[in-house]
Formats: C-alpha cells, structure tokens, sequence
C-alpha cells in the first residue's frame, strides 16, 4: 500500500498485520481519486473508519489542507500513527480512537464541516447505515453543503443484504462504481 500521487507520492504505507482491516487497493484508489479530484483542493476530510490512514494520507498528498483520522481498534489507531509519521503530515492531520458514533459527536461539538467523508466500515456491519443516518439528521452540522460521502462496501454482500442497500432521507446517491468486488457509492445532500 502507498501513496499514488501528489507531494508525497511513492511514499509505502505500514499496511495491517491482521485480516480485520481491508485497505483500499490501489486501483481502486486511483479510481476513486480521479472521481473526487474536483473537490479535493484545499478540502477538509474524514475518515471515519481510517484502518491504516490510507485515504486521508492520500488526500493530503492531493491537495486537501485537513484530514481527521478516526478509528477504534488499537492496531488501526497504531498504523495510523504510524503513518502520519511517516508522511510528516502532522500538522494537517487530527487522529481520533473512538467509535464512530462518539467521533461524529465530537465533531459537531467541534464544528468541523468536511467537504470529503470516506466510510469504510467493517462490510458485514450496519455502520455504514448508521453513519449516514447520523449525518443525515444533523444537516449541515458536519458534512458540507457542497460535500460528498464516499461508502465503500463489497458488491456482493450489498446484493446479499438487506442492511446495505438503503435511502436516507436527506441524501442521494448520485454516482455508483464496482471495480471488481469493490462497489463504491457517491452520496450528496438532496
């Protein structure tokens, strides 16, 4: 795993040492980059679910000023560490070890709008639902109004399942992908 592009492109990642944590393979990364590359300049992101970093590293490469890393486990927190080191990106970045729940509220408690939400939750879980319910009812509290949620879940359990497919009340999706098992779904304010 490794940072793709930008100021610190070429830059290998220290990648989990357990199962548990799934990064974003870099195809799929290089994918997702060049769909939000529009609002990714000067941008404030989260990564709710960070694992290793890998998604608001990458961001900050790009040209994003903000990331806030958040992630409960203790060999994620780790690798995030880790990581933030590594790319010297300390002063852009803020590294959480909550639930996602309690992170959401520390954000609003802290008014932090991001214009970039990555959630990439444990696939076989309802975090995903969760989580945009959770943004969905504090509009405008912590996603942006020009803003955009990037899930990440696998295709077929999103085919098997009746957790993962879901409308919520103040958000659309607006853009859907698979690359390969990888389905990535595009959420915006209706």
């Amino acid at each position: 795993m490794r940072i793709i592009a930008g100021k610190y492109k070429g830059k290998v990642l220290v990648s989990p040492k357990t199962e548990k944590t799934r990064p974003t393979l870099d195809r799929v990364k290089e994918a997702l980059f060049s769909i939000i590359a529009p609002y990714l300049e000067n941008s404030k992101v989260l990564d709710l679910f960070s694992g290793t970093g890998n998604l608001g590293l990458e961001s900050i490469s790009r040209g994003s000023c903000f990331a806030w890393l958040n992630d409960i486990e203790n060999y994620s927190f780790s690798n995030i560490l880790s990581n933030v080191k590594l790319t010297n990106s300390e002063k852009y970045v803020k590294i959480t070890k909550k639930d996602y729940i309690r992170c959401l509220s520390q954000i609003i408690e802290e008014n932090v709008k991001f214009d970039i939400i990555f959630v990439d939750p444990p696939y076989n879980s309802s975090f995903a639902r969760n989580t945009l319910e959770y943004i969905s009812n504090n509009k405008g509290k912590i996603l942006d109004e020009n803003g955009v949620i990037i899930y990440e879940t696998d295709k077929y359990l999103m085919k098997n399942s009746k957790q993962t497919e879901f409308e919520v009340d103040n958000l659309v999706c607006f853009d859907e992908r698979t690359y390969g098992r990888v389905l990535l779904k595009l959420y915006k304010w209706r």
